[in-house]
């Protein structure tokens, strides 16, 4: 190969990877870089806060690989190299929450047939110029050469944003930074609920990132786009759910047929990561503790568990079939809370009205898995890479695309963590793993109407094609603080309160959003000298996360998340050292969260009651108090738990069709 760059006609000879690039928002003005790789530890140099507590960005780190002929990466695009000059990068984010339609359910599964016709409404439905609800700044562009740097300053309603930041990187990459983590109303309104707050603004975004080769002879040459999204925290970075974005995407191109599905399933590469998210989860969720963490019953790490897991013969054939068989089937199971994963589905409702109530495995996910059952599969070990430079150069776009999206929730589209549900229709890709960008060649979007229905979301005019900046997160919560404040664990209804009820499982978006974490002070109490069964009894305790959330009205409780997001603790790995392996060798354990939050209870907002009848628009302050007074008492005479442990109240993501509205 020679070592000068090779444009062969038009073909596309330089890509951007990750096609899907992630940054998270964080309010220092210090970053830490994503994960490049899937097995990349998740302990950045430096921590996750800086010197003054504050929660550091994540950048989203974006390089250029030439292409052969063939179709294979064969270098890293690097000015100064390969008669390559220079290299521009241009990214251009918005906002579009404010301006697009209300969030109830999915539009592409049964449910979201259901709603009411003004569920399918506007936000802020009252403003007449729906541009002013865009925050769409004009594209930013920078040199690597030059190291040059840019900000993405936008506006709403006339209140300024920063959106982001792009730095150029001597060795050709662009670093892209999300915004600080700011949200407010720009009419000085209160919280209503999960997901459409009118008048509320945040600083997430997403868009097209693009980018020219500038060769020595000038010529400029057009890299394949990539596309940010911005997020919010991953409060469990060490910690992948079930079914991650990666595994949702690559099912989506195993199914149209544009990946392959894998020719050789090995247990090390495509079974154990399945099995063992089950066990990780065990430091986010008490629940998952219990049935697959350190000495549970389902414990698959457990190295006799492991050999006869891995051990293709037919003597243990029965014991695959079982764990096989547990899986969730929709067709088998409708909404029955027993099968595995624990973990609720884009259904959710309470009391539960769909199949979709809970999560499935995807597809290709529970085909390697009936493979491994049917001993169709060889013992091999998962192959590790912990640094993309140790990689070789034709795997690296792949490990890229694959360790964002990895990192990523495809649980519940309800709404989500990052994007929803449209990410899972094919029409949105140009190739696997790289969304459409829409441009000028192409029409512009048009206006929905007044009502976006299902029939529209799917139709060929709607937007499930070329996207445009801000067309990924739109659809997301407007803030996204009080969704992430709604997905806790162990919902029920107060009437159905008795000893059956668990308030650890199931449970929404565990390994971004924890429900209960070990304390740093009972992980030291672990990591010490002193009786075993002290020892024990701290390493089983569990505190809320979001125990920090001290207001009586769950409304208020979403208020106050606006303003503590960044106070909570990150769930980081610590080192077991006493050696005696008594418990894991690595152990996550909650960081301190910031003050005030310290101080709250641990099981404060352990018990979530959805109380339906507090939704009710015509309910007086006298009657609520009287219906939440009830709700705590039935809840406390069903089970062993005390006032200070039960939440109760309207949870309006529990009530999609809004029947007290």
């Amino acid at each position: 190969m020679s070592t000068e760059v090779v444009v062969a006609g038009n073909e596309a000879t330089f890509k951007i990877h990750p096609a899907i690039g992630v940054a998270r928002v964080g309010n220092s003005p210090d970053y830490f870089i994503g994960p490049e790789v899937p097995d990349q530890p998740a302990s950045p140099e430096g921590g996750f806060r800086d010197a003054e507590g504050r929660l550091k960005r994540q950048a989203a780190h974006f390089r250029i690989y030439q292409y052969d002929s063939g179709g294979q990466a064969v270098r890293e695009v690097v000015p100064g190299r390969d008669g390559v000059k220079d290299i521009v990068w241009t990214v251009q984010v918005a906002n579009k929450k404010a301006a697009w339609y209300q969030f109830h359910l999915p539009l592409d599964v049964p449910d979201g047939r259901r709603l009411k016709r003004r569920q399918y409404g506007r936000r802020n439905a009252d403003v007449q110029d729906r541009s002013k609800l865009v925050n769409m700044p004009a594209p930013q562009s920078v040199s690597v050469a030059q190291q040059q740097t840019a900000q993405v300053l936008g506006q709403i309603m006339g209140h300024k944003t920063h959106l982001g930041d792009l730095r150029g990187v001597k060795g050709g990459s662009l670093l892209f930074l999300g915004g600080m983590g700011e949200c407010g109303s720009w009419a000085g309104k209160p919280i209503t609920g999960f997901a459409n707050n009118d008048t509320w603004y945040d600083d997430i975004s997403d868009g097209p990132v693009t980018a020219e080769v500038i060769l020595d002879n000038g010529q400029a040459i057009e890299a394949a786009g990539a596309w940010v999204v911005v997020g919010p925290p991953h409060y469990a970075p060490a910690v992948k759910t079930v079914r991650t974005m990666y595994d949702l995407l690559h099912d989506v191109f195993v199914n149209n047929g544009t990946l392959p599905f894998p020719t050789d399933i090995t247990y090390g590469d495509h079974i154990e990561p399945i099995l063992a998210r089950f066990c990780n989860l065990q430091w986010v969720n008490r629940g998952f503790a219990a049935q697959f963490g350190w000495g549970g019953p389902h414990y698959f790490l457990d190295e006799k568990m492991r050999a006869r897991l891995s051990d293709p013969s037919e003597r243990n054939e029965e014991l695959r079939t079982q764990v096989y068989n547990t899986m969730r089937d929709y067709e088998r199971d409708g909404r029955s809370p027993t099968p595995w994963p624990w973990i609720y589905g884009d259904g959710m409702a309470v009391p539960p009205r769909s199949d979709l109530q809970h999560l499935a495995l995807s597809e290709t996910q529970n085909r390697m898995m009936r493979q491994w059952a049917l001993g169709d599969f060889t013992a091999g070990t998962k192959k590790t890479i912990t640094k993309l430079k140790d990689a070789p150069v034709a795997s690296q776009p792949g490990l890229l695309d694959r360790a964002a999206l990895e990192n990523c929730a495809a649980d519940a589209f309800h709404p989500g963590c990052e994007v929803t549900w449209p990410i899972r229709h094919d029409t949105m890709y140009s190739e696997p793993f790289r969304i459409r960008h829409r441009t000028a060649q192409d029409p512009p979007e048009p206006d929905y109407g007044d009502h976006f229905t299902p029939d529209i979301a799917l139709s060929a005019r709607g937007p499930l094609y070329a996207q445009g900046p801000g067309d990924l997160t739109r659809w997301m919560a407007a803030p996204w603080q009080t969704d992430t404040a709604s997905c806790r664990s162990g919902y029920e209804l107060q009437n159905n309160i008795d000893a059956r009820y668990s308030p650890y499982l199931p449970t929404f978006w565990p390994a971004h959003v924890p429900n209960h974490v070990l304390k740093a002070a009972d992980f030291e109490k672990v990591n010490a000298a002193g009786s075993d069964e002290e020892r024990a009894d701290a390493f089983e305790r569990r505190a809320v996360w979001l125990r920090g959330l001290t207001a009586t009205d769950k409304t208020q409780q979403l208020q106050q998340m606006t303003k503590l997001w960044w106070k909570f603790g990150i769930i980081e790995e610590r080192e077991y050292t006493v050696g005696d392996g008594k418990f894991p060798d690595s152990i996550l354990v909650e960081s301190p969260p910031q003050p005030p939050l310290q101080e709250a209870h641990d099981d404060n907002n352990l018990v979530n009651v959805h109380v339906p009848q507090l939704g009710a628009p015509e309910i007086s302050d006298a009657a609520a108090e009287a219906a939440m007074g009830r709700a705590v008492t039935t809840a406390i005479e069903g089970t062993s738990y005390t006032p200070e442990q039960v939440s109760v109240g309207y949870l309006e993501k529990l009530d999609p069709f809004h029947e007290w509205q």
